[in-house]
């Protein structure tokens, strides 16, 4: 089974880079370990993937079909902290990464890491700048944006004709009906 817990903290939270950029996820451990696991939570299989662990020796073992170019654990700072280098990124590499420890053959887990890997990131929004002169600027009042907006908008206009055709198309049998009783009265007053 996979549990979180606070023994194992990650940072950062969120990873948003582009493709063949590298990244580092870093874990802290808060108890005696044997070694670090690090999985990867893909959305798009549904499944954890185990990708690499390390001993407190520093020798790594290797998921199966993972490279060893890509994927490497460092010791940081001190005996509990370790850090996951990914480099070579891909929008394959898309996940949520956990760094893991092993504790009476349960696996604990991590905060989590979600890395997001696009071929280009989104450019920030173009800060609006407000014109040097203060004289009121002249609209034109029939623009497209008005008239997708306003109460001329298909969204409103094409329901609406349409109920008021369905009206119409119900009130013709009823026409027809005060049409043919007109005309009974009507031959009844002038055969009398």
């Amino acid at each position: 089974g996979f549990y979180t817990t606070l023994l194992l903290t990650q940072a950062p939270q969120h990873i948003l880079t582009q493709t063949n950029n590298k990244t580092e996820i870093l874990c802290e451990l808060k108890k005696e370990h044997t070694g670090v696991y690090w999985y990867r939570w893909s959305q798009e299989r549904q499944r954890f993937e185990f990708l690499v662990f390390s001993n407190t020796l520093g020798k790594a073992t290797y998921g199966t079909n993972v490279s060893q170019d890509k994927f490497s654990v460092h010791e940081a700072r001190s005996h509990n902290s370790y850090s996951l280098h990914i480099s070579h990124l891909h929008p394959l590499d898309s996940g949520t990464y956990y760094c893991s420890v092993s504790q009476s053959s349960q696996l604990l887990l991590g905060s989590g890491t979600q890395l997001r890997v696009v071929d280009a990131l989104p450019l920030p929004p173009k800060a609006t700048q407000t014109p040097e002169s203060k004289k009121p600027v002249p609209r034109i009042t029939k623009s497209k944006t008005a008239s997708k907006e306003g109460p001329c908008s298909p969204l409103v206009w094409i329901p609406l004709a349409a109920g008021v055709l369905l009206l119409l198309l119900s009130l013709v049998p009823t026409a027809y009906r005060l049409h043919r009783l007109r005309r009974r009265l009507w031959l009844r007053i002038h055969r009398q």
